[in-house]
């Protein structure tokens, strides 16, 4: 690498381009996914675009441990593709340039996003999604009406059931309700009212949500039944004194979260248990699969026979990272299946992948 320093620049100068490009691409195809639940908060929720730019960076953020291996593995491919269409590597190799420099920029760069991918796979993707959450979490409580359906019954609305025949999400205005609190279990809740407004707390957005219903009954069944009318009545449906951090999930927890909760014996489930231990290794081996991806982008980049070394190798890319997902996911499988341990089966993809990548790469420099 020392006395190749020229080789080493050059090919790392094509290299890091190619892997934003693709860190870009890459982004776009992700939340071109999610364009349906995207258009829904635009054009449902009516939330601001400074608010869906926010919502788009945290989902970005979140997806960067996924992004980083495959855009390494097309920048690689891409660019080691290109050299053995020019004939690049044939001139490297005529004037002397040894093989281990020529693949040295891509294992030094490999290395590199695979340092940056621990880091952002424990501590940045997790802080992404958790503002993710919270920001869903609270747009759903300041547009409430909006995950009410005209004409069903939605649960799950603040532990409620509710049915209404029609919804306004724009004034929040619902006509011809129905609602069912089992809050009590042993005295739940009917309530019909003829109308009901949805009235979010404007000066803390999120934190408190009141249902102001008109001219109706609660029906409240327990040791006897009782009937109430009434005129107006509110329901508070999230009290700010009360309100308690939404927990946070598996993939929202950061790398010293993650080791407590795998070692604490304090409220953890088996299940929950095994659901931390997979979050960890699975971090762990995407992490170690930049590395992966690096091997054999350069294992399969370094050939002499295509007509198109850009074409090739993007869909050479696209291919590797398919297989790979549909190997990761079929062992993930059984490992929550308790078939095969959790660390063995999470990181056995990366250890095929790495042995065929090396056994190409061996066949292509002999």
């Amino acid at each position: 690498m020392f006395k190749n320093r020229r080789v080493f620049a050059y090919i790392l100068s094509e290299i890091v381009p190619s892997f934003l490009l693709g860190v870009f691409i890459f982004i776009c195809v992700l939340l071109m996914f999610q364009a349906l639940r995207l258009t829904e908060f635009l054009l449902i929720h009516g939330i601001k675009w400074t608010t869906m730019v926010r919502i788009m960076g945290y989902m970005s953020i979140s997806f960067l441990p996924l992004l980083l291996p495959m855009s390494l593995l097309f920048a690689v491919l891409l660019t080691y593709n290109r050299f053995s269409q020019d004939s690049e590597i044939i001139a490297f190799k005529s004037s002397g340039v040894n093989p281990w420099s020529i693949a040295m920029p891509a294992i030094a760069f490999s290395l590199f996003v695979t340092l940056v991918s621990s880091q952002t796979s424990f501590y940045l993707a997790p802080w992404g999604n958790r503002q993710f959450e919270v920001l869903i979490n609270r747009l759903g409580n300041t547009k409430a009406a909006a995950s009410i359906k005209e004409g069903t019954f939605s649960e799950g609305f603040f532990d409620l059931v509710v049915y209404s025949n029609k919804v306004n999400s724009q004034t929040g205005v619902l006509n011809d309700l129905f609602i069912y609190d089992e809050k009590n279990p042993n005295a739940p809740l009917t309530i019909v009212a003829a109308e009901g407004q949805i009235i979010p707390d404007t000066t803390h957005p999120g934190h408190s949500v009141l249902l102001r219903l008109f001219n109706g009954q609660i029906h409240r069944k327990g040791e006897s039944h009782t009937v109430i009318n009434f005129n107006t009545y509110d329901v508070l449906l999230n009290d700010p004194i009360r309100l308690e951090e939404k927990k946070k999930s598996p993939s929202s927890l950061n790398l010293e979260e993650l080791l407590t909760l795998r070692k604490s014996n304090e409220d953890i489930t088996p299940e929950m248990r095994k659901d931390y231990d997979i979050e960890y290794h699975k971090r762990s081996a995407l992490s170690a699969a930049c590395f992966v991806f690096g091997i054999l982008g350069l294992a399969f980049g370094i050939v002499t026979n295509r007509r198109s070394g850009k074409s090739s190798g993007f869909i050479l890319s696209v291919g590797f990272i398919i297989l790979y997902w549909v190997v990761y996911l079929s062992f993930e499988s059984l490992v929550r299946s308790n078939q095969i341990p959790t660390g063995i089966g999470l990181w056995l993809p990366n250890i095929l992948f790495t042995l065929f990548g090396l056994y190409h790469l061996k066949k292509v420099w002999d």
